[in-house]
């Protein structure tokens, strides 16, 4: 009897996923710990696993399905079983419901028949309530099923919804586009095909208008871009920080000349050894995440949260670190970094930013922060203000490495390397003095990096 695979809950804040991708075919053989399909979540974009071993006997929903936690999203059985999908209605389980949910009926179900029959009958009823309009007076508005459109005519236009998706943000226009679908419903084949005659995606608009002002030349074509669960999150969140959390700013420079050279030298005697024994090289950002570990140790009331009635300090500093990824941003986590050496949070680090990048990190790797650290000196920023990641009290905003003429302690001139450090704090949790405090240690500690090797 065949499985059938749910939506899993990837995030602990979850309620809804979209597939962005199928990685396996129907019929094809699955095996435990396979993946099915890459899922997008409020928080990263990730590979939906099976549990099962079987054959993949059907893919119940399509690419770019935004589907409920603990909705059926395929069946796995055995070789040659045959999988009734009406079976799931019986058993009352819910079918993913939204803009896309009738994309996965493209083949001709009878269940797309049916509501085509249904929308058909709509349409030939005799349309009273459009006579108000013509003379002047508000019409009552139609209902039109989530299947149709209309055309800059007005004309009802039956297409699925992946496919309407599909021809707006390639701006392919419905008007003279064949469907192939039950009743001539445009379905998503269809708007493939015309992208791949070379229509012009958007390029102009119905009245023959250019979607852009072409005055100085178009920079770029005039589009609208979905927002996906985890940009969306990563608005709410920000929003939410910005407005709710009392944020104050320290701003220091840091000498980490002494921190360059240590760093070298170190490298230097790594260099010859192979990766698996440590011979990995250190960044500047490893020591950066090493340092603020030892920072939070040294002054642990930074290492809190806010949590209303109470401010919760944390027993161990789990350090986080903002990596930019094609979809936003996420921040996996060094756990208990304070008691981890510059090796193993070098290596951690850049394993976890490779995870991250290839979208293979779990929800475990990055959750549980207690402290956020945002590097954009390597993209040549010189200092910054970054927003607090809640539920932590603060976040350090790293700029980057700058050569400028210092003072000595003799009175003369010489060539410095300072770095600008931003500490954004909660008021409600971090005092002015407390956030000195900690900006201090961690100063410190940069200038003087031996202080982290023991």
């Amino acid at each position: 009897m065949a499985t059938i695979i749910d939506m899993p809950k990837l995030s602990d804040t979850m309620t809804t996923g979209t597939l962005v991708k199928w990685l396996k075919k129907e019929g094809d053989t699955v095996s435990i710990g396979d993946m099915l399909a890459e899922v997008e979540t409020d928080k990263a974009t990730m590979e939906l696993e099976s549990f099962e071993e079987g054959v993949l006997l059907k893919r119940l929903v399509s690419d770019g399905s935004d589907i409920p936690v603990g909705a059926p999203v395929a069946a796995i059985g055995e070789k040659g079983e045959s999988f009734d999908e009406s079976s799931l209605k019986r058993k009352g389980d819910a079918k993913p419901t939204g803009e896309d949910k009738a994309d996965d009926k493209e083949d001709g179900e009878k269940e797309a028949d049916r509501e085509q029959q249904d929308a058909t009958k709509k349409s030939s009823e005799p349309s009273d309530e459009k006579k108000p309009a013509q003379e002047g007076k508000p019409a009552k508005r139609e209902t039109v099923s989530e299947e149709d459109t209309e055309s800059a005519s007005g004309e009802r236009i039956r297409i699925s919804p992946l496919a309407r998706r599909l021809a707006r943000e390639n701006g392919v226009p419905l008007e003279g586009v064949k469907g192939s679908g039950p009743g001539g419903r445009i379905v998503k084949a269809d708007i493939e095909a015309v992208l791949q005659q070379g229509a012009p995606a958007a390029a102009q608009s119905t009245t023959g208008a250019p979607t852009a002002a072409v005055t100085g030349g178009q920079i770029a074509e005039e589009k609208d871009i979905p927002v996906s669960n985890m940009r969306g999150t990563i608005a709410r969140r920000l929003l939410e920080s910005k407005t709710q959390i009392p944020h104050y700013y320290l701003e220091t420079e840091v000498d980490v000349g002494h921190l360059l050279e240590t760093r070298a030298a170190i490298n230097a005697s790594l260099k010859d050894l192979p990766p698996e024994k440590g011979g990995a090289k250190l960044s500047v950002n490893d020591f950066i995440m090493k340092a603020c570990a030892e920072a939070l140790r040294r002054v642990p009331s930074v290492n809190a949260s806010w949590e209303g009635d109470k401010i919760k300090q944390h027993p161990a500093a789990h350090v986080s670190f903002a990596v930019a990824i094609e979809e936003g941003l996420i921040t996996p986590v060094i756990f208990d970094a304070h008691v981890k050496t510059l090796r193993q949070i070098s290596a951690e680090t850049k394993d976890l930013a490779n995870k991250a990048k290839n979208k293979k990190l779990k929800p475990e790797q990055f959750t549980g922060g207690t402290f956020c650290v945002s590097n954009l000196g390597m993209f040549g920023i010189d200092r910054f203000s970054a927003i607090i990641n809640p539920p932590n009290a603060a976040i350090l905003a790293v700029g980057g490495t700058r050569k400028v003429p210092v003072v000595t302690e003799d009175d003369d001139f010489a060539i410095g390397h300072r770095m600008a450090l931003t500490l954004s704090c909660d008021h409600r949790v971090v005092d002015g003095a407390m956030g000195a405090e900690f900006l201090a240690a961690l100063r410190d500690l940069l200038e003087t990096p031996a202080l982290m090797l023991v």
